[in-house]
């Protein structure tokens, strides 16, 4: 997978992210850069959900992106 083809797994997968936690904004997703743990942080201190609970959400919606 080429650079161009990661970034774009990338915003489609941000996509996912931001339908399943609708609060997050483009800025917010933004600023993660490409990272996942970023995302999560953020997403615990939006919505007060554990650690384990949001790395459990977003772990689902990876699997369903990657099939």
């Amino acid at each position: 997978m080429n650079k161009d083809q990661a970034e774009g797994r990338w915003r489609e997968f941000t996509a996912k992210v931001k339908q399943q936690w609708g609060d997050l904004t483009d800025d917010e997703v933004l600023q993660a850069e490409g990272n996942i743990d970023a995302i999560a942080a953020k997403i615990q201190q939006k919505y007060g959900d554990s650690k384990e609970a949001v790395a459990t959400k977003l772990n689902q919606l990876m699997e369903k992106f990657e099939k």
